[in-house]
């Protein structure tokens, strides 16, 4: 069956099947043929849109200002997308009372055809579940644990990368392998992490490769950079062209759950920064063969990942020397309003989360021989606004900067095309490697 697992979610039939239903369905349920009662159900129409409209109003502000289960706004398009849901229910109730058992019955499905389309507009629209493997998780069971074979062997220390050519024919593809990165130092209990290795990695004088170290949105998991990052393809292309060349990549976990969010700084929370710049490096450079020189390692990220990509670097240069920042907020924050966060993470010391936070480090610190990447969908205002802030900041604190704004995208990992492509360059010219 597993050509239902590769059935495509945010493009091919699914999506404009859902579509032609969807719209169909809310003609259906907007349609009222009778027209002696023409006008009043007009009004009552009028009336369920305006009641939805505040219905939405009111989940938007429970779930951002009152319960802060997002810390930012909810894109536009999303919530217009939920409205039609909520909009769609409140025809079927205002229709219920009158109507025989079959017409309830086609409501029903007509609901249902609506909730479908919204529901997989909002997924389109972020970019994550792409087929239904991505869905189900079904792709994740496929894949095995890191081999002990595929591990670093003290006594056979791999070759510099410079000037290196692979002895004998390359395997066409890289692979994905789980892995369990424990916090020995920081105490944090972890979700299974996800390792990349190229095909240069598989070569028998195996070179000694960059890494790459990626976080995840939040909420979400590791797995989002496998599914909406499309992590596998994105690096075989690059691997391709640089010769099968390409960095180890590690998807790691800094908050142990789904909904969980420990900022990425070490504070009341959890020790998150300890976990990224301490237990993370050491587990890598013990078990892969990878230049453990600073210069050769980066990290990125997504959204909250992607704040978490610019907070590890501008606080550990030492460890981290460039950056991947796909959608970065302009600091980490548990809430839209920011003393939530100080007091939830700093006991109300407003003085030590300003310490930690980026644009404090990058008014006093200066970084030579660090690069950074910045990348915001068009349609998504307040994260370009972040960009050019964050950007203009580093530039000013001696980053070599790029950055693009993506056109026909929003706050989604559709920003990774062509971001990981573009990042990915600037990488490699950091490191000094041309294949």
């Amino acid at each position: 069956m597993d050509w239902i697992a590769d059935i495509r979610l945010t493009d091919g039939p699914v999506y404009w099947s859902a579509w032609v239903l969807g719209a169909a369905a809310a003609v259906y349920l907007a349609w009222r043929p009778n027209p002696h009662k023409l006008r009043r159900w007009l009004v009552s129409v009028a009336v369920a849109l305006g009641v939805a409209v505040g219905l939405v109003i009111l989940i938007h502000w429970i779930l951002v200002y009152l319960t802060s289960v997002f810390p930012d706004d909810l894109p536009t398009l999303v919530l217009a997308w939920v409205f039609a849901g909520v909009a769609a229910l409140l025809l079927v109730l205002l229709r219920l009372c009158r109507a025989s058992w079959r017409r309830r019955a086609l409501d029903m499905i007509a609901l249902l055809a609506v909730v479908l389309l919204a529901t997989v507009q909002v997924n389109a629209y972020f970019g994550l579940n792409r087929t239904v493997a991505d869905l189900t998780g079904t792709a994740l069971t496929r894949i095995p644990p890191l081999e002990h074979e595929l591990q670093r062997h003290p006594g056979q220390p791999a070759q510099p990368l410079a000037g290196w050519t692979a002895a004998g024919d390359l395997p066409a593809d890289g692979v994905i392998r789980t892995v369990s990165i424990p916090g020995t130092a920081s105490g944090l209990q972890t979700r299974t992490s996800y390792v990349y290795l190229p095909p240069a990695y598989f070569a028998s004088n195996r070179p000694s490769l960059p890494v790459l170290v990626l976080v995840p949105g939040q909420p979400g998991g590791p797995a989002d950079w496998l599914s909406g990052g499309a992590l596998l393809p994105r690096m075989a292309s690059f691997a391709a062209k640089h010769g099968g060349v390409a960095p180890v990549v590690v998807v790691v976990d800094p908050n142990g759950s789904q909904t969980a969010n420990n900022l990425c700084m070490d504070s009341d929370l959890a020790k998150a920064d300890t976990y990224l710049s301490v237990d993370v490096p050491r587990w890598i450079a013990a078990t892969l063969d990878v230049d453990t020189d600073p210069r050769q390692w980066a990290v990125g990220g997504f959204s909250f990942g992607a704040t978490c990509a610019v907070q590890l670097v501008t606080r550990h240069p030492d460890v981290y020397t460039g950056f991947l920042a796909f959608a970065s907020e302009r600091e980490p924050a548990l809430a839209k309003e920011r003393q939530k966060t100080v007091d939830a993470a700093f006991h109300g010391d407003t003085a030590a989360f300003d310490a930690q936070v980026p644009l404090t480090l990058l008014k006093q610190r200066h970084y030579d021989d660090k690069v950074a990447y910045f990348a915001a969908g068009a349609t998504d205002p307040e994260f370009v606004a972040n960009l050019e802030t964050l950007a203009a900041a580093a530039r000013g604190a001696g980053f070599t900067v790029e950055s693009d704004v993506v056109q026909r995208t929003g706050h989604s990992w559709d920003m990774l095309t062509p971001g990981m492509d573009h990042g990915l360059e600037l990488l490699a010219r950091h490191w000094g490697w041309e294949h």
